[in-house]
């Protein structure tokens, strides 16, 4: 009962319950970073995963310390290891032993910190360049499975290799109470210009009966929109055939997104391909008028450059 009653001390309630699995990593070819995360907890994207472009990536769960996010990367980014960094943060931690908490920086060192008083079964595996935890899981297999599915991934994009150990998780029972939330967040291995861009993958299911399904299925929307940037910028350069091959991926992988085909469209129009852009064109109002309504208010914005004669087969198309 005194073991019970520290802890009560020095949990506070307003801090997020996220037990959990999650993986941090990073690509030892590109030096990007990522965590992962996937709890049956709201939200726990708002909680568990911190990450900084050039700097690092932190996890932290279990009775959660939001404060380890920040201050973790705030250490690495002063030159700290992360094992310097996580001995900092737990020395003036009374709630250490039911914290459990990694740190991975830029040059893809790790640390990590499984408290005694975390709900078993609970536990992390450091390895080369990623370190996985998990807290309240229903067997003690679960981190060594995610650790497994990482390894045995190599060549495969960051993301998808730390969707695969979070997959893994989930194959050998994960948490005991089930699953709702989960979180992807992947950052450059510099610091860029525009920090607001340095997040180049930041997706998060909130509240879903499942989770790494969604997550998945973001992540594969995220990279259709890719091929959508990629096609764009090919069109801009006048590379057609690259363009329309990069048009065409992002339509196979998300057939269902009207908007994709739409503007994949009007790009074709401005660039002199009315008839390709009619038959995108077509299918697109067939789903919804609307479209056509958006279409006869591009001009007037100059994203629809268009002699009068084209302008008129194009809003007039059924």
């Amino acid at each position: 009962m005194a073991r019970q009653h520290k802890k009560a001390q020095v949990v506070k309630s307003k801090e997020p319950l996220a037990h959990t699995y999650s993986i941090i990593a990073r690509d030892p070819v590109a030096g990007e970073m990522a965590v992962g995360v996937q709890s049956h907890w709201f939200s726990a994207g708002t909680a568990v995963p911190w990450a900084e472009a050039g700097v690092g990536v932190v996890a932290t769960q279990s009775f959660v310390n939001k404060s380890f996010g920040v201050r973790g990367l705030a250490l690495l980014k002063e030159g700290k290891s992360p094992e310097e960094a996580l001995d900092i943060l737990l020395a003036d931690d009374e709630g250490r032993e039911v914290r459990q908490v990694a740190l991975l920086d830029a040059q893809g060192r790790v640390a990590a910190h499984t408290g005694s008083q975390c709900i078993r079964y609970a536990g992390h595996l450091t390895g080369k360049q990623f370190s996985v935890q998990a807290n309240m899981m229903l067997h003690p297999k679960v981190w060594q499975a995610m650790a497994k599915a990482f390894e045995t991934s190599a060549g495969k994009p960051l993301a998808e290799r730390v969707l695969l150990a979070m997959e893994a998780a989930e194959k050998e029972g994960g948490d005991i109470r089930g699953k709702q939330s989960a979180a992807l967040v992947v950052v450059p291995d510099k610091a860029g210009s525009q920090p607001w861009n340095d997040k180049t993958i930041d997706l998060r299911v909130d509240d879903h009966a499942h989770p790494l399904e969604e997550l998945a299925r973001l992540l594969k929307i995220y990279r259709a929109y890719e091929h959508m940037n990629n096609g764009d910028e090919a069109m801009e350069q006048g590379q057609m055939a690259e363009a329309v091959a990069e048009y065409s991926k992002a339509q196979a992988m998300y057939p269902q997104n009207q908007e994709m085909k739409y503007w994949h469209a009007i790009t074709l129009a401005n660039n002199g391909n009315v008839n390709g852009a009619l038959k995108l064109l077509k299918e697109v109002y067939r789903k919804d008028k609307k479209w056509r309504d958006l279409t006869s208010r591009l001009p007037e914005v100059g994203m629809l450059m268009l002699p009068e004669k084209e302008l008129v087969r194009v809003l007039a198309l059924e």
